[in-house]
Formats: structure tokens, sequence, C-alpha cells
């Protein structure tokens, strides 16, 4: 008989690891383009009903024809804003009623503000400021929260996911992620303090960061100066996903950080 490809040997090692995952609830932020759009397509293709949040809630609806048949209707699609508390309420309490709770969050949801300096005013006010902050680390709090709060409801040893960036770790010269980097360097506290929650209350949920470096997505494509830079492919972080997630049940990943060769940061 003819032996597998190493790629198709590679994906069914992964999915192998990925069993005690199936049938189970996976939520998705950010999930209408790039790395969240990647994830959301590798977790349905995983076997867990996957529900992908954005506000461009079509866009998600459509990444059920960028997979196998057998696996588009393990993909759900709700919009969702989380930089609005209500939305992430309201959402939520919908995702628990009618697939009967969460199991996994992929806190993927983030903006940067383009040319946003925190020393100088800006027409805008400080409204993008509040923007960047309600996103990537209130949204990705309160989101956390809400699905603890269903894991715990169930005893269950779910697991939390935040994606990250390197410039949660160090300062990257960059107007335009001047705020940026301040929210994810907040992602990286955030991680730490929630492990520290979760171990006091004595529960079996994980919580891992994963950080990238530059990753081709949109963001990115519309910044002219960044793209001659070595870049990542959201595949490769929805691959680092499936790794976190396949790892055995004593084990967690607290921090993964990934970045393409010949990157300079």
């Amino acid at each position: 008989s003819c032996a597998q490809p190493q790629s198709v040997q590679h994906y069914t090692f992964q999915l192998s690891k990925m069993e005690r995952w199936n049938g189970r609830v996976a939520v998705v932020t950010g999930a209408s383009s790039g790395i969240g759009a990647a994830i959301a397509k590798e977790l349905a293709q995983a076997g867990l009903v996957t529900v992908g949040l954005a506000r461009r809630v079509e866009r998600v609806g459509a990444l059920r024809d960028q997979i196998p048949k057998q696996f588009s209707a393990n993909l759900h699609a709700i919009k969702c804003d989380v930089s609005k508390e209500e939305d992430i309420g309201r959402v939520f309490q919908e995702i628990v009623d009618k697939f009967g709770g969460i199991d996994v969050l992929i806190n993927n949801a983030g903006i940067v503000r383009d040319s946003m300096r925190l020393l100088s005013e800006d027409s805008q006010g400080t409204q993008p400021l509040r923007d960047i902050l309600d996103t990537n680390v209130l949204g990705l709090t309160l989101c956390s929260r809400k699905a603890c709060n269903s894991m715990r409801d169930r005893s269950v040893d779910g697991h939390i996911i935040h994606i990250n960036s390197i410039a949660g770790h160090r300062v990257l010269n960059f107007p335009h992620m001047n705020m940026y980097s301040a929210s994810k360097f907040a992602v990286t506290a955030l991680t730490e303090t929630m492990r520290n929650e979760l171990r006091e209350m004595k529960s079996k949920v994980k919580v891992t960061s994963i950080s990238p470096g530059v990753v081709k997505t949109e963001i990115i494509d519309a910044m002219d100066n960044h793209k001659d830079f070595p870049m990542l492919e959201p595949m490769d972080i929805a691959d680092a996903v499936l790794y976190v997630l396949g790892t055995p049940a004593h084990v967690q990943v607290h921090e993964l950080t990934i970045k393409p060769v010949g990157e300079d940061f």
C-alpha cells in the first residue's frame, strides 16, 4: 500500500491529539478574517462545534465554503462587537443556551489604530485610544470571564487562549503601535493573573498566551512600510492553537512565541 504524504501524516497526528475536544464547543472572537478565520476553520475541521464571533458576521458564515462539506455544519456565525459589554453578555448567553456551554475560548479580536500617538492631540480625541483598550483588554477580559463561568459551572477542563503579540513583550518603535503595544503588555499580565486565579480556584481550566510576530493579515496589508518584512501566515497561528489544545490534561503551555525566520523584532 502507498504511504500517506508527510503533510497528511502530520495533520492526522495533530487531529488524533484533538480527539478529546470532538463535539465540544469553541468560541473564536474576531473570526471574520486573518488569524481568527484560520483558527475557526481548523477547529471546525478538528470536530469542535465552532462559534465564530465578528462584527462582519457574513464573512464568518462564508468560511463554511472554505472547508470540506462534512465539517461545514460545525461552524456557526454570530454577530458580536467585543468592545461592547452588552454584546458580550447577550452573545455568550445565547451560546450557552443554544450549545450547552463553552469549552474553548480563543480571544483573537484585536485592533490597532494607525498613526495614533499618545502625546499629541488627535482630531478624534481619545476615542481611538479607548477603542483599542475596550477591544484588546476589556473585551478579552469579559469574554474570558463569561467563558470561564460556563466552564466552572459544568466542572470541565476548558481552555482559554489569548492571541497576544510580540508587541506584548517588547515595545516596538512604530507610532501606530503605541497604545497597541500597551494593550498587548496588558494581555501578557492578564494571562498570568488568570492562571493564578484559576490555580486558587483549583480549576482544571488552562490559559495560554500565543504571541506571534508579524502575520500577513488585512491589518498588515494596509501598512505599506511593513510589506517587505518576513511574515507568518494565519495558518501558522492556527497550527499553534491546535498544538496547545492537543497537550495532555496536566500540561499547560503558558506562553508560546512564534516568529518568522529573519524577523528583526
